[in-house]
């Protein structure tokens, strides 16, 4: 790890065409008045930061489940999944990781498997934050089914700011634990539904890192962490 890798990032393709338009305006700023042109550079920096797809060490181990999105833990709690998934009516624990406007947007994988069902919702743009957020607000689902014939979901979510769900993923896919399959441009929420019986080993307010920062194990029923993390 070098000093000029620690803040220079890769990033995403999806990016460069919004890093070319805040350059250009601040092209145009600084022409118009100096000290707006230095508020565009910021501006510009942040965009680049905002779409970083840095390299992630993904834990190894048979069961492991990783977070799928950089950002906070704002829920944990049992809930349906989307019925578009058709996982059933019966309540599964629903961890859910908020990210905000300096989170790295891209998404990752939770665990290994092959994509069983996949379906996007339009809807509204309410803050992502709010636990109605899962169900009136842009989604676009995913159904994980395991070898072991248990199921996952995860599900992205458009925040407040959020106008764009992006997935490069289909139907019968198969993926790897920690592998990327999309992205929500500027602020959203993904939910994880655990399969009945397994507990997150995580805790409200805990920082996650995508792809790897431990979420759950399964086959292990260790006990519930819910307390807030400061």
């Amino acid at each position: 790890m070098t000093m000029l890798g620690t803040f220079l990032k890769p990033m995403h393709p999806e990016g460069y065409k919004f890093v070319a338009i805040f350059a250009a305006i601040t092209l145009v700023l600084f022409w118009l008045w100096e000290p707006l042109g230095w508020i565009g550079v910021g501006l510009t920096v942040w965009c680049y930061y905002f779409f970083r797809d840095p390299k992630r060490s993904v834990p190894q181990g048979a069961g492991i489940l990783v977070s799928p999105a950089d950002g906070v833990i704002s829920l944990i709690e049992r809930a349906v999944p989307p019925p578009e998934l058709g996982m059933g009516p019966v309540a599964l624990m629903r961890v859910s990781v908020f990210m905000n406007v300096f989170n790295c947007h891209v998404n990752r994988a939770p665990i290994a498997g092959t994509i069983g069902a996949m379906s996007y919702r339009p809807g509204k743009f309410l803050n992502a934050s709010l636990d109605k957020a899962s169900v009136d607000n842009e989604r676009n689902s995913l159904r994980i089914d395991l070898a072991d014939g248990r199921q996952i979901a995860v599900v992205q979510i458009a925040g407040l700011v959020a106008r764009r769900i992006m997935w490069w993923v289909a139907e019968g896919q198969g993926m790897r634990t920690g592998e990327r399959f999309g992205l929500i441009r500027f602020g959203s929420r993904v939910d994880v539904y655990l399969p009945e019986g397994v507990s997150p080993q995580v805790a409200i307010g805990q920082t996650m890192v995508a792809g790897e920062t431990v979420l759950a194990v399964l086959g292990r029923d260790l006990p519930q962490t819910m307390a807030r993390v400061e």
